[in-house]
């Protein structure tokens, strides 16, 4: 597994050992894939996140998954974040497929742009998530990978599943 990802991944799961609100709302999302810049996921939509707080809420997750993905284990702090609904996401059951990409970041700001299909690919939503990152730039647990995500250039990579 290539670093970046093995790294986001333990991003999630320093997420979910928070006890927050990833854990109760999606603990149910799988990552699939993570580069630099970018992340892929699924999620089953349950009987009780069935509502368009979900894609909010995975909107802000993801986004800042996907600061993780530039080697940020602190993804910083939320200072907008939107969404736009074009389709209903389907029932109970269904899965959603989710792709975030960092499309800035700055010494300051990163800004990122979320979007939710369905297992054939159709847009059903799309969010927008800027972070600040300022403090966090400066994390001990940051590190920086080679361009294609495959290894850890500069840090610790702690092989964590």
């Amino acid at each position: 597994m290539a670093a970046c990802m093995r790294f986001t991944r333990r991003v999630w799961k320093s997420f979910l050992e928070m006890q927050g609100h990833d854990t109760q709302c999606f603990p149910n999302l799988q990552l699939h894939k993570a580069s630099p810049g970018v992340v892929t996921a699924s999620l089953k939509v349950e009987p009780y996140n069935f509502h368009g707080g979900l894609i909010m809420s995975v909107t802000d997750t993801m986004g800042s998954l996907a600061v993780a993905t530039k080697g940020q284990f602190m993804t910083g702090v939320s200072t907008d974040i939107g969404t736009s609904f074009v389709r209903p996401a389907g029932r109970a059951g269904d899965t959603l497929h989710v792709k975030a990409e960092l499309i800035g970041m700055g010494k300051s700001l990163a800004y990122t742009r979320v979007e939710f299909t369905n297992p054939d690919g159709v847009l059903l939503a799309y969010g927008h998530h800027t972070k600040y990152v300022g403090k966090s730039s400066q994390h001990p647990d940051n590190v920086k990978f080679s361009e294609d995500g495959e290894t850890v250039i500069e840090g610790e990579d702690l092989n964590v599943d």
